[in-house]
């Protein structure tokens, strides 16, 4: 058998991961009937522009509505309207699109129907402090949160703890219209109401939790945001409300559907596959060590899985940030399997972000392979001092092995794909 070029095949897998979240191909399935009154559709995240414009595609009727995405992720609409705003640190523009957002749900009827597109993002999107609070206190929030090592799932309940959009209180002020919520989730484990901290799915995540993850990771926040969140008026609505009752939640799209898609694909082109996780949390460069363990072993002995064989996994690592270099958790990730399969030949990965975006660089991620530090070396660069500096990026740059599809238009998460041969 002729093995494949390694990047060129990680790329087609990855692009079989993509294609399988696509919007057109998933909503078709999850269209809510059409309303007496008026349809409102609504949405946040980093692939919502492109559902939405997915979405007048498939609708048959009157719409309406308003979306807001990251700078650059935007799609032509015809009748919803497309705010852009900042990401992963919130800006003035995504706290008038929480305020717009509010003010096209209220004041609505029973008899009319919002449609929500809610993926992965729409935390930052959304800003929209509490009582008391201000936009910088929910900036200094956001920054704590992504430098603090937290999991999202801890991330986005301390946020729904200090917005008047977040926890389902968007889905509570278009009461008593139904609002039906397609979701792309990004989130280990699915849980939709921690999409884009479940601006119209409610949860059970209490101010208790969200003090003690504060607590957990020794996260720093103003004193304002604090004395919020110790008081009663902090508590996000109760899924139990009646201003839920009539609401449903569609998952149209997954980290595990996607991670199937590219096993098929993988197969497809003769290699066999196998998926660890579709839910891997942690470090990513502890992560990154643990699957370059995996893969040497793979290597080296030909266990747990016989050669050739493509190694996926997903999930949502996180970076515990010790300096201020560039980079981000997939770039991070895949720097430390470098250095763990560093010599090893036969493996090559890619760990890409679906949404085209690492971080806060223009690349989805990177591919790697055994001679990747001895590479970054001629090149005059130390990886295990780049990722000390949380400097993943400046490492893979060197030696060009950045991957740059650009903005795919959904969200899934992250990709992790590792050919042995």
């Amino acid at each position: 058998m002729t093995e494949p070029d390694p990047k060129a095949f990680l790329i087609s897998i990855f692009d079989a991961a993509v294609a399988a979240a696509d919007p057109e191909r998933t909503i078709r399935d999850h269209l809510p009937a059409r309303p007496k009154g008026r349809t409102i559709v609504i949405g946040a995240g980093k692939g919502s522009a492109q559902i939405a414009a997915a979405f007048e595609r498939v609708w048959d009727g009157p719409i309406e509505g308003l979306v807001v995405t990251r700078y650059g992720y935007g799609a032509k609409c015809e009748r919803i309207e497309i705010i852009e705003a900042a990401h992963p640190v919130p800006d003035a523009a995504g706290l008038e699109a929480s305020r717009q957002l509010l003010e096209k749900v209220r004041g609505l009827t029973a008899d009319d129907l919002v449609v929500a597109l809610i993926s992965g993002g729409g935390s930052a999107l959304l800003p929209s402090p509490a009582a008391g609070l201000t936009l910088a206190d929910e900036i200094a929030v956001n920054e704590a949160l992504l430098a603090s090592g937290a999991p999202i799932a801890a991330m986005n309940t301390i946020r729904k703890h200090l917005s008047t959009i977040k926890g389902g209180r968007l889905a509570a002020a278009a009461w008593p219209a139904k609002v039906v919520s397609l979701v792309v989730s990004d989130i280990p484990g699915d849980n939709p109401a921690l999409v884009a901290s479940g601006p119209t799915v409610p949860d059970t995540g209490s101010r208790e939790d969200a003090l003690a993850s504060i607590s957990a990771y020794g996260m720093k926040l103003p004193a304002s945001v604090m004395a919020h969140i110790q008081s009663p008026e902090a508590d996000a609505p109760d899924p139990e409300d009646e201003r839920f009752s009539r609401n449903e939640v569609h998952l149209i799209a997954s980290a595990g559907v996607s991670l199937e898609a590219a096993a098929v694909e993988a197969r497809r082109q003769g290699i066999e596959a196998v998926i660890l996780s579709d839910a891997i949390e942690g470090e990513a460069r502890e992560v990154g060590g643990v699957h370059a363990a995996i893969a040497r072993e793979v290597a080296t002995r030909n266990r747990p899985f016989q050669k050739p064989v493509l190694i996926l996994s997903g999930g949502e690592t996180t970076v515990t940030l010790r300096a201020k270099g560039k980079g981000g958790r997939n770039s991070e990730f895949l720097l430390a399997f470098a250095i763990g399969i560093n010599g090893v030949e036969g493996i090559h990965a890619l760990a890409a972000d679906t949404d085209g975006i690492d971080g806060s660089e223009n690349n989805a991620g990177a591919f790697a392979d055994g001679s990747t530090v001895s590479r970054m070396r001629a090149a005059g660069v130390d990886a295990k001092a780049m990722l000390a500096g949380n400097n993943a990026w400046t490492a893979f740059n060197a030696i060009g092995d950045l991957f740059v599809p650009g903005p795919t238009g959904t969200n899934v998460n992250d990709l992790r794909a590792i050919l042995v041969r």
